[in-house]
């Protein structure tokens, strides 16, 4: 009876907005980024905004931003609450200066849903938390501890073991039945080892482990978005949709109940002072991180700890695993690009007389990395950066200008990533997988391909927000991917050419997952 209550919103949006499609009056939108207080005329259609925003039907706002960004510009203003203005800004040089150039400036985070706070601690995790000493120390602690090149090597057992694993999952589908493999499920499993290896250590990160958090995880990754409705109106939606509220609460019980046990062994290890370096794992490092608060410093408390650790396996799983597979997806309806990648990585394996890929040969595989940047480009995980804001460190705190605009503190700053990549002034014949453009005297030439700091990679990451983990999402993806073109070929299943439909979870998915033949 939920389902049919929250379709049923969806369907009354999808016919609401109709109208709004083909007038585009300016109650709505705004080239103007303005906030003007009280019940102003944006206000007249604020309710069907915020139910399209919280319905999460990527379409409809895909559709809607569209037409925005036609008439108004590349920067425009959706009203979602009357006191919460949404800013969109659709434009390389714009993005560029409002995160590279103005990083600090715009390095805030909005309020977080409902969901999202209870989530993460009230926003004390590193992707919801206000620009401030809190999410400057837990940053800090992650990329010098954890995500620093010269300690990712520490995981290198880990991640030659989560590849085994794949390559035999690989094998055991293409041997039974029909012979094909379905991928989807092997790229999970292969990077939630990984990371809960990360994260706990390897003696904690048992297959029974890491299949718990897996299937935990994977829950919470597909019902987020459905949880957005309980923060309209709390009281009423919460009766409305007492089994979603109750699922939600479900879950993060588990997660206190699955990742308590584990945080505890790893500070027992610790204690026990086996010689265990206290920066092995990120949970080694969150027990010695101490957090400014009052004018002082504190330890994170359990439950803190527990929103870090389902954060850093989420995040750090779910976004790699989607983007391996859409970049599978492509190499199988494109055989003539994943002939060339492999020719050049067998060129390379056979020149350093290695067994298979090796992570030292990545660096000179260029080809890899453009088709990795190619995916990235032509599918971003995430069809939205997480929202930004402004700061108040250029002013008195009222707001900051962008592009002759104001930027109200508590209006949200987003970068439509699709939009970015497919822009056809910038990217010629978006809608092509073409990795050549990634490379020297493409189209892309002038990207720089060991930082992504010019304007156009901007959707991936760029000034003081940039994801702390890009380094080892590359270092995954270009790992994974090279091994599976290396060990096989992989082809499309006789009568059904790939589909690129998508799905939105977390994050935008396959709407049908690759499914593919393979010859090792």
């Amino acid at each position: 009876m939920e389902d049919l209550l929250y379709y049923s919103l969806a369907i009354a949006v999808c016919i609401a907005i109709i109208p709004l499609l083909s007038s585009l009056q300016n109650s709505i939108f705004s080239s103007s980024i303005v906030y003007i207080a009280g019940p102003t005329s944006a206000s007249r259609n604020s309710i069907i905004s915020v139910v399209a925003e919280i319905l999460a039907i990527p379409k409809l706002k895909t559709l809607v931003l569209s037409a925005a960004r036609s008439r108004y510009g590349p920067v425009f203003t959706l009203y979602l609450l009357p006191s919460r203005p949404a800013i969109f800004v659709a434009d390389h040089a714009v993005a560029h200066r409002a995160l590279v150039q103005r990083g600090a400036a715009f390095a805030d985070r909005p309020p977080a849903s409902l969901p999202f706070r209870i989530f993460s601690s009230g926003q004390r995790n590193i992707t919801s938390g206000a620009y401030g000493p809190l999410w400057r120390a837990l940053r800090h602690n992650l990329t010098s501890k954890v995500f620093h090149p010269s300690r990712l090597g520490r995981f290198a057992a880990a991640r030659r073991k989560a590849l085994q694993g794949l390559v035999a999952g690989v094998v055991a589908q293409q041997m039974r039945g029909d012979g094909v493999v379905v991928v989807e499920a092997l790229l999970h499993r292969a990077m939630f080892h990984i990371l809960v290896t990360m994260c706990f250590g390897e003696r904690l990160a048992t297959d029974a482990v890491v299949a718990a958090v897996e299937a935990l995880q994977r829950e919470f990754l597909t019902s987020v978005l459905g949880f957005q409705v309980l923060d309209v109106c709390p009281a009423l939606t919460r009766l409305l949709f007492r089994r979603r509220w109750k699922q939600m609460m479900s879950l993060r019980r588990r997660q206190e109940e699955l990742f308590a046990p584990l945080i505890r062994a790893c500070r027992a290890q610790r204690d026990a002072g086996d010689g265990v370096d206290d920066t092995t794992t990120y949970v080694d490092t969150l027990l010695g991180l101490q957090i400014p608060e009052d004018g002082g410093v504190r330890n994170l408390t359990e439950g803190e700890m527990v929103s870090l650790c389902a954060e850093f396996v989420a995040v750090g799983t779910d976004n790699t695993a989607t983007e391996a597979q859409w970049i599978m997806a492509n190499l199988v309806a494109q055989p003539e690009i994943q002939a060339r990648l492999r020719a050049e990585i067998h060129q390379v394996t056979a020149t350093g007389g290695s067994a298979g890929v090796q992570e030292q040969d990545l660096p000179r595989i260029p080809y890899l990395r453009a088709v990795v940047l190619e995916g990235l480009r032509r599918h971003p995980p995430g069809h939205f950066a997480i929202p930004h804001a402004a700061t108040g460190i250029d002013d008195d705190g009222g707001g900051l200008s962008l592009e002759g605009f104001l930027v109200p503190r508590r209006a949200s700053l987003n970068f439509p990533l699709v939009a970015l990549g497919l822009d056809e002034a910038v990217w010629p014949d978006p809608l092509r997988f073409r990795p050549e453009r990634f490379l020297p005297g493409g189209e892309g030439a002038d990207v720089d391909l060991t930082g992504a700091k010019e304007v156009k990679m901007i959707p991936f990451g760029a000034g003081r927000r940039i994801c702390p983990g890009m380094a080892l999402a590359l270092l995954h993806l270009e790992f994974f991917v090279a091994s599976l073109v290396a060990e096989f070929e992989w082809l499309q299943v006789p009568g059904e050419p790939v589909e690129f439909a998508e799905k939105q979870e977390l994050s935008v998915v396959m709407r049908r997952p690759l499914r593919a033949t393979v010859v090792r």
